[in-house]
């Protein structure tokens, strides 16, 4: 399943973000890993969350985003949650590339079983229609 967390900047995404993965953390019977653009949630999150910064890894676009997820996945089968923060800012604000990626994210869910939710720093009516066809969105 694939949730999307939309709103301006300065709407609560993060902190909402934050609360989910104490949630999932906390009914998870498996791993919970949150990603973020850079490391600033050090301290917000519980030491039981695997945290990572994507910037340390020299993410940026869309294929490579993808390329890091789907390889967490593969790389951990008990892996039950990912959690991103700042999606566009390691992504690209190209709207069109971020429908396929979510697209891809969608079946990479349905293969492996984990569930991601993902922050995403634009209002609702600037996301192509394809997006709500293949992702929840939560208030």
């Amino acid at each position: 399943m694939v949730k999307l967390l939309i709103g301006d900047k300065g709407s609560g995404k993060t902190k909402k973000l934050l609360e989910r993965v104490s949630t999932a953390l906390e009914q998870s019977k498996g791993h919970v890993i949150c990603v973020e653009k850079d490391d600033l949630l050090r301290y917000q999150v519980s030491y039981r969350v695997r945290l990572l910064a994507a910037s340390n890894y020299g993410i940026s676009g869309y294929e490579s985003f993808y390329g890091f997820l789907s390889g967490l996945c593969a790389g951990d089968h008990d892996i039950t949650d990912i959690l991103i923060d700042a999606t566009l800012k390691i992504g690209g604000r190209d709207y069109e590339a971020l429908a396929a990626f979510l697209q891809k994210i969608a079946r990479l869910s349905d293969l492996t079983g984990t569930d991601f939710t993902f922050t995403v720093s634009t209002a609702r009516e600037n996301l192509p229609a394809s997006v709500f066809d293949c992702c929840e969105i939560e208030n």
